[in-house]
Formats: C-alpha cells, sequence, structure tokens
C-alpha cells in the first residue's frame, strides 16, 4: 500500500514584527493633546505594553487607562467596562478630554463605542470624548497615530461651525507632523515662527513628554495642544502634513486630519514628506515662504549652506556605501532620500507597513541620473527575521533604524545608527533631530563618524588621524 505525499509550504510567521500595536500610536497622539487622558478599551495588557514601550523611549511617566476586559467582558461585551473607566477616570484626573482608542479584542466582539459614548448622556459634562478604532490586525503603529490625529479634529471641528472661507481673516496654520521626536517638534515651532506664523501642531507632546523635574506630583503632565486650538482648526489659513506615503493613502480613498478639513471646511492642504535632508527642507521652507510671503530668513541660508559643506567634507567617508533603512513607511522614505542625497545607497528599505506604496515613492523620489533604485530592494510588511536574511545577501556597511533592529546589526556585525521610534536602549531618543538643515547636519555628522568608529575598531593597529 502506497500512501499519496502531497508537498506543503510550510507555515510561516512573523518573527519580531517590524512594527508595533496601532493602539500604541493612538496613545502617543492623546499624550500630546493638553489635559487628556488615554483609555484603551481592551484587556490590561495592553496598555501596559503601550506603557512599556512609551516609558523606554521618553523616560518620562505615561499613564494609559484600561477598561480591563476579562473573560466575561469578552463574551458579554464591554459597555460597563468602559463607562465605569470613564468614570474612573474622570474622578482621578478631571482630565479636558479622554481618548478612547479600541484594541484588537474589543473591535473583534463589536462593542459599538460611539453608541455607548453617546449613551452616557451628562455623566461626562466637563469632559470631551474622541474614540478612534485602533484594531492591531488592521494596520500599524504608525496607522494608529494618524488615524487619532484624524479622529481628533473630526470629532473637535463639526460640520455645523462650517464659515465661508477667508484667508484675510485667518492667521493659524494647521500642521500635522506625524510621529516624530520631541526635539522635531520643536524645530518646527521655531520654523514657523521665524516665518512670523503661530502654528497650531497637533500632537505636541514635545512638553509634556520631556519636562522638567516635578517639585509635586502632576496627575497630568502640563503641556500638548491646548483644546481650544484644535477646535479653532476650521478657521485656519491653511494647513500642512507631512507624510508621502499618508498623502498617497488619501489619494486612494482614504482620509487624513488635512483631507478631512479640506473637504468639510474648504481649508487647503499641502502634503510634503517629512523634511529630512537638504531637498526636503527646501521644500518644506519654498512652501512656507509662498504660504506667509515672507522670505526664508537668513539663518536657514547659513545652516544650510554648513550642511552642504559638510556633505563636501565628508563625502569621501560615504559615497558608495550600503545601508539597511527600516521603520514606519513615511520615515523610511524619509531617511533613504537623505541618504540618497549624500551618496549611501539604501539597498534595503523596509517596513511592517503594508500600504503597498512604498517601492512607488521611492522611485519618484530617489535620484534617477544614479540609477539608485535599480540597487534597492523594497519590502513591506517585514519582520526582522527576513530582514536580516534579505540584508545578509546585500552585504550593507550599517543599519538605521530604531532600537529594534539592535540583534539584527549584530548579527550582521556592523553598527546601528539609531533614529526614529523607539529607541529604548539608549537615552535621548526624544532629542535626536531629523528634520530641517540642522537635523540632516546631525544626522550625516553621526552616520560618518559611526563609520570612522567601525573602521578604526576593527583596524588591527588603529589610528587617531582620518
Amino acid at each position: 500500500m502506497t500512501l499519496n505525499k502531497t508537498k506543503t509550504k510550510p507555515y510561516t510567521a512573523t518573527r519580531n514584527a517590524c512594527k508595533m500595536c496601532t493602539p500604541l500610536g493612538a496613545a502617543l497622539v492623546f499624550h500630546g493633546i493638553e489635559g487628556t487622558i488615554p483609555l484603551l478599551h481592551g484587556s490590561q495588557g495592553c496598555s501596559t505594553y503601550m506603557r512599556r514601550y512609551l516609558i523606554s523611549h521618553f523616560r518620562e511617566p505615561v499613564d494609559i487607562a484600561s477598561s480591563n476586559f476579562s473573560e466575561d467582558t469578552a463574551i458579554f461585551g464591554g459597555s460597563d467596562n468602559l463607562k465605569l473607566a470613564i468614570g474612573n477616570i474622570n474622578r482621578q484626573y478631571a482630565p479636558a478630554m479622554i481618548g478612547i482608542a479600541t484594541t484588537c479584542l474589543s473591535e473583534t466582539i463589536g462593542d459599538d463605542v460611539p453608541m455607548i459614548l453617546n449613551g452616557m448622556g451628562d455623566a461626562v459634562e466637563n469632559t470631551t470624548l474622541v474614540h478612534v478604532s485602533t484594531p492591531s490586525y488592521t494596520g500599524t503603529h504608525a496607522d494608529g497615530f494618524h488615524g487619532a490625529v484624524r479622529a481628533v479634529v473630526e470629532q473637535c471641528n463639526p460640520l455645523a461651525a462650517r464659515l465661508e472661507y477667508d484667508p484675510d481673516t485667518r492667521k493659524k496654520i494647521n500642521l500635522f507632523p506625524g510621529m516624530l521626536s520631541n526635539e522635531d517638534i520643536r524645530h518646527l515651532k521655531e520654523i514657523l515662527g521665524d516665518f512670523g506664523t503661530e502654528p497650531a501642531i497637533l500632537p505636541d507632546y514635545s512638553e509634556r513628554l520631556e519636562g522638567p523635574s516635578w517639585e509635586e506630583y502632576q496627575a497630568i503632565q502640563k503641556g500638548g495642544t491646548p483644546l481650544e486650538e484644535i477646535r479653532a482648526m476650521h478657521l485656519a489659513l491653511a494647513t500642512m502634513e507631512f507624510g508621502s506615503i499618508l498623502a498617497g493613502t488619501v489619494e486612494q480613498g482614504g482620509t487624513s486630519a488635512g483631507s478631512f478639513l479640506k473637504e468639510s471646511f474648504d481649508i487647503p492642504c499641502t502634503s510634503l514628506g517629512i523634511p529630512v535632508g537638504v531637498k526636503a527642507t527646501d521644500s518644506c521652507l519654498s512652501h512656507l515662504e509662498r504660504l506667509t510671503g515672507k522670505p526664508v530668513p537668513e539663518k536657514y541660508k547659513q545652516q544650510r549652506g554648513r550642511v552642504i559643506d559638510a556633505y563636501v567634507d565628508g563625502n569621501k567617508y560615504v559615497s558608495g556605501k550600503k545601508a539597511v533603512v527600516y521603520g514606519e513607511e513615511d520615515f523610511v522614505l524619509a531617511i533613504a532620500g537623505f541618504l540618497a542625497e549624500v551618496g549611501v545607497i539604501p539597498v534595503l528599505c523596509a517596513s511592517g507597513g503594508k500600504s503597498g506604496l512604498l517601492k512607488q515613492a521611492l522611485d519618484t523620489l530617489l535620484p534617477k541620473d544614479k540609477d539608485i533604485m535599480d540597487r534597492v530592494t523594497v519590502h513591506q510588511g517585514m519582520d526582522f527575521t527576513r530582514m536580516e536574511e534579505q540584508a545578509r545577501e546585500l552585504a550593507p556597511d550599517f543599519v538605521i533604524g530604531n532600537s529594534k533592529g539592535y540583534t539584527m546589526a549584530r548579527h550582521l556585525d556592523i553598527p546601528l545608527v539609531r533614529v526614529g521610534f523607539p529607541i529604548h536602549d539608549r537615552v535621548g531618543g526624544p532629542r535626536i533631530l531629523h528634520i530641517g538643515y540642522k537635523g540632516a547636519q546631525a544626522l550625516f555628522d553621526t552616520i560618518v563618524n559611526t563609520l570612522l568608529q567601525s573602521r578604526q575598531d576593527r583596524s588591527k593597529t588603529g589610528y587617531a588621524y582620518m
């Protein structure tokens, strides 16, 4: 008797994903709004996981409430748990807003959170409740971040508040910068201030998640975008939104905070790539010049000149080097553009995101005259195990991304340049400057010095002069 043997494809699963859970991004947004407490509607483990990542990166206290699902809640629904959690938060914190993000469990059982919140009536009379749907099986932490920004803007700017658009009466500029560092946000404030405009930035966790030591306990840290600024976003002169991938999803029928304001209130919205590197910063400042009618301040021209001079000085150390770039899609795109600008080939661009737009965006961004794209491998929905396998074949000189790539870099025996989020094996992650000419200068110096140190460490004799 012979048995029919059929070949089956080996089962593969994600191993060390190149992303974090969707509600994490939403929780970060809510921490960037003044007087707001994030609440995860789901199990206690979800909020613990989010706190761990945020605390290890920002080195600050991070409170994230939970509706504490149990086995019974998973079967009969979480309505009572959610109402109890909101009541407890109100009593303990007296917040201006509670940002509610739904986790995989509450989404899977089908809890109708908007209906639950509408049924609470006057129980939360002085607290704004904002809900965003963030099941992790549909996206990444970046998706949760953008979804939360959109939800806050939509729910704080009802269509009934619509007024006729009149640019002569509008002064503020809305800025949705995406998931940048605290130092990036502070630098953006400086840039817009130098153009004589006061921005409404959402979110702004630059002070709340990096403030001075407390003399007395603060239930909610100071800082964050004021609610009154968010509620006035439909009265702005214009909107700027960073993220080429985000813009691509809008073109495919998705929505963003900027597209909502444009469609609902006729506020012009410009989508730009994250301004990392000289070329991307040029584009950002040129847009601000047109928007404000004011020339680029002289100090930025000086910064631009210095970074280009640095590019020339360090070119021999980076030209033709190969790098692996990973992280959330828009950040990978921005870093890859910067690397190509300084002469480094981003041979592998990898992300856990699955927009399907990264390769096309890179093809548009990277220089055509150097045929760089022919040497670039692009992967989405990637994990670090497969990334390491791919990188080993490409023989990169260094990897650049967050701390989650440390093990890969160690196995490949090449240096890791830490950028983005999360940085949890070094201090100072929130203070890394990526954007603008100053950010380009800092990144370039870090990459050059990392490569020089690697050469010195590998030398049998060592050398003290370059």
